[in-house]
């Protein structure tokens, strides 16, 4: 009897139905995600209208409308989607209103009055290889003064070369640093191709509709989320990376060494010059 192979109409789709147990619910990815919830908190306010590109499980944008924030969350996965419809469901949350739209196609999206900001969380913009069209069509979204939050996997990460060279792995030690863009497997059936962008790459690609307010790294201490096992196994340690991370989190050297990158923009004037 043939063996049926899934058919997935885009990468996330693969891993949309585990993806709250392998990482939102993971004591690793509930460290990093509690990391930017701070920075959502103090940014968005009772009665903003924000803009969420890729929004995966819709986790994020439920934080925020519990909170008064009316969230348009898109994704292009239809799995991750569904994961996310059956949460706002769930929660009862009607200021989330989600959306089917690649990165690459937010020029789709009608903007009405426009966004009070937007955010895009945990790589969602690694996996896309030309940002400036979404960087244009964010400048036509957001109204002038708007925020917008942006968490990108850092593209030197230490715990990720130290624990893959300690394995005899210089590939993946080092897959961050390589040109262009990087095969990540998902599942069998399932490739997608991520990009490293430096921090001053993705300030020059935010210029001059961007004003870079500060930046910050997400996971300097924190691994990543595979090494979820080392965090299971040394709760005590563990907490004191947590502890660690909010001091280095916006240190100059420790921040650019982090997992993820946490960039906050603010949405300038036509008016306004390049920084």
């Amino acid at each position: 009897m043939a063996t049926s192979v899934p058919i997935y109409s885009a990468p996330f789709d693969a891993v949309a139905e585990d993806y709250d147990r392998t990482f939102t619910r993971s004591n690793i990815g509930r460290a990093q995600r509690a990391s930017v919830w701070k920075d959502l908190a103090r940014t968005f306010y009772p009665g903003d209208r924000i803009l969420e590109v890729g929004c995966g499980t819709g986790v994020d944008a439920c934080f925020l409308a519990r909170r008064g924030v009316t969230v348009v969350a898109c994704d292009s996965s239809p799995a991750m989607i569904a994961v996310a419809h059956r949460r706002v469901r769930e929660a009862n949350e009607g200021k989330v209103h989600l959306h089917l739209l690649p990165a690459e196609n937010l020029t789709k999206l009608s903007s009405g009055q426009g966004f009070d900001g937007g955010f895009s969380n945990f790589g969602a913009l690694n996996c896309v290889e030309d940002l400036q069209p979404v960087v244009s069509a964010l400048s036509r979204l957001l109204k002038p003064g708007a925020t917008f939050l942006l968490c990108v996997m850092g593209r030197y990460c230490v715990w990720e070369v130290v624990w893959y060279l300690a394995q005899g792995n210089w590939q993946k030690a080092f897959r961050r640093l390589r040109r262009g863009d990087v095969c990540a497997r998902l599942a069998p059936d399932a490739t997608l191709r991520i990009f490293y962008p430096s921090v001053h790459g993705i300030i020059r690609i935010f210029r001059p509709g961007f004003r870079l307010k500060y930046w910050k790294g997400i996971g300097v201490v924190v691994p990543p989320s595979y090494l979820e096992h080392l965090a299971l196994r040394n709760p005590t340690l563990f907490g004191l990376m947590i502890s660690a991370d909010s001091w280095l989190e916006k240190i100059p050297v420790f921040r650019g060494c982090a997992d993820h990158i946490l960039f906050s923009f603010e949405r300038v004037p036509e008016s306004g010059g390049s920084q």
